[in-house]
């Protein structure tokens, strides 16, 4: 197994999309208990260490994915690894062609109840064969969260994926896996399930391919402008630690 790279104060895996995938089917095929997916992104170096469950949520999780350009490029520049970004909201599609393939049962759980339903169409007629053993809006309230476990449970689904926006969907996790009978994969997609449903709109191929999605999202988002203004942030200090490391290796 590749050693998971420390970039600043996340981690990433170093995987291609193919062996991120072949991990979910060894996972699925052998696992005894539920394995967690997340992203890893630029934003998460400043929200994860500053809670603890997140923190402990992040440490422990099975595969966390390349999402982010930022990361890839810290990844580059720190540890010199050229890893391939792996979208979490590309990802999902990757598992359900899986779980079609393999009669893997699939909950939705997040989202607003009219994106769910439609991302829960979209998504069984995209992959014929597809079973959605059941799903559930992201509007449940904490009295109410037994009784989702015990519905989740009661569909036998093995993958779960958790459409409840970063840390919530984390934090689910952390506190929730033990409860899961049947789930062996688990992903934190985030607004995933609205862009299934068509409700967001994804950024042109031309902006994917070279990279810029997260400028094309905040063009189309103005209010993202919070969360993404720690991007220049992220690479000053990206660029402070490998001038740090330089400066250790010439005085060793």
């Amino acid at each position: 197994m590749q050693k998971r790279l420390n970039i600043l104060d996340i981690w990433v895996d170093p995987l291609s999309r193919t062996e991120a995938l072949e991990r979910v089917r060894y996972y699925l095929e052998y696992g005894r208990r539920p394995h967690s997916i997340f992203a890893a992104n630029p934003e998460k170096n400043f929200s994860v260490p500053a809670d603890p469950l997140l923190y402990k949520a992040y440490r422990e999780s099975d595969l966390l994915l390349p999402d982010g350009v930022g990361v890839v490029a810290a990844a580059r520049i720190l540890h010199g690894a050229k890893l391939e970004r792996v979208p979490g909201s590309e990802f999902i599609y990757e598992i359900c062609k899986l779980a079609a393939e393999k009669g893997k049962g699939v909950f939705l759980y997040g989202a607003r109840e009219e994106v769910n339903r439609a991302a829960a169409k979209k998504l069984k007629m995209r992959f014929p064969g597809l079973t959605i053993s059941g799903r559930c809006n992201g509007f449940v309230k904490e009295e109410e969260m037994l009784s989702l476990i015990e519905r989740i449970n009661a569909s036998k689904a093995e993958i779960l994926f958790l459409a409840l926006g970063s840390p919530r969907q984390e934090i689910w996790y952390s506190r929730h896996k033990d409860q899961l009978e049947h789930i062996r994969v688990c992903q934190g997609v985030g607004g995933t399930l609205d862009t299934i449903a068509g409700t967001v709109k994804r950024a042109p191929e031309f902006w994917q391919r070279l990279s810029l999605e997260w400028f094309y999202r905040l063009i189309s988002e103005p209010g993202r402008i919070r969360r993404q203004k720690v991007l220049p942030l992220f690479a000053v200090m990206v660029l402070i630690e490998k001038m740090r490391r330089k400066s250790e290796t010439r005085d060793t």
